[in-house]
């Protein structure tokens, strides 16, 4: 079994067991987090696709921590002006145990 969940503007095909690293939830960690976009459920080889979204269909997920990401540069500089700027971003992320797959 298994679904396409949306969280964050990203999109996830998660099965039960699956840890995940999401965009950061507003949720401590040991929490239960429940998401209902569900837009497509497979489950003993049949496939229910939602318009957009799956109905009466959720996915629970268990917050395990929060974290930050690696660093990445930001450069930006334009040739011969003498123009240069240098930053560094970390992106915060959620991880996730997906628990149960309801539909």
């Amino acid at each position: 079994m298994y679904a396409v969940i949306v969280t964050g503007g990203k999109q996830y095909k998660v099965q039960e067991g699956d840890t995940l690293y999401i965009e950061k939830l507003p949720a401590e960690a040991g929490q239960k987090v429940e998401v209902t976009d569900v837009l497509l459920v497979e489950k003993d080889g049949q496939l229910k696709v939602g318009t957009p979204k799956v109905e009466g269909a959720k996915v629970i997920l268990d917050v395990v921590r929060h974290g930050k990401g690696k660093k990445i540069i930001v450069f930006k500089y334009k040739p011969k002006k003498n123009y240069r700027r240098k930053k560094g971003h970390r992106q915060p992320f959620t991880q996730v145990v997906v628990e149960k797959i309801e539909a």
